[in-house]
């Protein structure tokens, strides 16, 4: 199971850091994001050189990653092709999810 099965993104980016905001489809899914998106399992599947922080929004259930030095110097400085925090949303989204047991079982596929 793909992270995009149960949650969606929205990314902002300023400079060099990326904001991306993790929401699940459904608020059951919440706690399986908290248990298996982990700040450095975001930071080694985004390839992100710097910190990646995590904050828990369990109130509008929601996980918030703030990733430095996330967009090889950003839109302004970069000769990267695409220097954008959106497109970190979707490579994000890709991240498969650990292996199945109850909550993944039971989390919404559509």
């Amino acid at each position: 199971m793909l992270l995009h099965d149960i949650a969606h993104c929205r990314a902002g980016d300023k400079g060099d850091t990326s904001t991306l905001s993790l929401f699940p489809h459904r608020d059951e899914d919440y706690e399986l994001l908290v248990r298996e998106v982990t700040a450095e399992r975001v930071r080694e599947h985004l390839a992100v050189r710097g910190e990646v922080l995590r904050c828990e929004l369990p109130n509008l259930r929601a996980l918030q990653f703030t990733c430095h030095q996330a967009l090889d110097g950003g839109v302004t400085t970069s000769l990267a092709l695409d220097t954008h925090g959106k497109t970190l949303s979707s490579r994000l989204l890709a991240m498969p999810l650990g292996a199945p047991d109850r909550a993944v079982q039971g989390a919404h596929l559509g």
